[in-house]
């Protein structure tokens, strides 16, 4: 089987829409973009998953660079991480502007 090279950035946005792909690591990104600040450990609440089960999809989400996490005295919270979400903007932006050419 042939391997198929990729650019950098291909990669990059590969690597991100693997990480939204999942039901509950969707769900956890709509969840932190419905929320004006971040998200203290609320995400358990919001989900029907068991907090070892929210806390994987929260790393494989922070992992790809979609959401970032800081520190608050005993938690951590997450939010989205802005340039994540221009770079698929972006990446998706010019998918539509190809299409719409011809």
């Amino acid at each position: 089987m042939k391997a198929i090279l990729q650019t950098e950035s291909e990669a990059k946005t590969v690597a991100m829409l693997r990480a939204i792909a999942h039901p509950a690591r969707f769900r956890i990104v709509k969840l932190l973009a419905a929320r004006a600040s971040c998200v203290c450990g609320d995400l358990v609440l919001e989900l029907p998953l068991a907090q070892s089960t929210v806390s994987e999809h929260v790393k494989v989400l922070k992992d790809a660079g979609i959401i970032r996490g800081t520190i608050a005295g005993p938690n951590t919270c997450y939010c989205l991480e802005p340039a994540a979400l221009a770079w698929l903007q972006r990446e998706f932006g010019e998918l539509r502007s190809a299409c719409c050419r011809g």
